[in-house]
């Protein structure tokens, strides 16, 4: 379990980032952008250190209200979780909802 979710954030982030890069590009172009929900949903889907860091690398839309502040709510979220998976908290909570869900199914 634990590399798929290596995987998985390693994915996520690089969507991410990639996202908000192209959309900073887009911007400066003039062309149609990307959605800010679709942004904030990768980040919150676990692609919110790679949302932080390309607004920080490209400059992008780190004065945007209230675009930032959920940026940086996500991304402390993410790191919340990660530290309660890393100290064996979080796994035995997650196995048992799979279970649940799985008998529920």
């Amino acid at each position: 379990m634990t590399e798929y979710i290596a995987y998985w954030l390693g994915a996520v982030n690089g969507i991410a980032f990639g996202l908000m890069v192209a959309d900073k590009r887009r911007a400066e172009v003039g062309d149609r952008r990307i959605p800010e929900s679709t942004l904030l949903l990768w980040a919150f889907l676990g692609g919110a250190f790679g949302t932080v860091l390309a607004a920080r690398f490209v400059r992008h839309k780190t004065r945007k209200q209230p675009f930032m502040t959920w940026m940086l709510i996500w991304l402390w979220l993410d790191i919340l979780l990660l530290v309660l998976w890393w100290l064996g908290i979080l796994q035995p909570w997650l196995a048992s909802a799979l279970a649940y869900l799985r008998a529920a199914t």
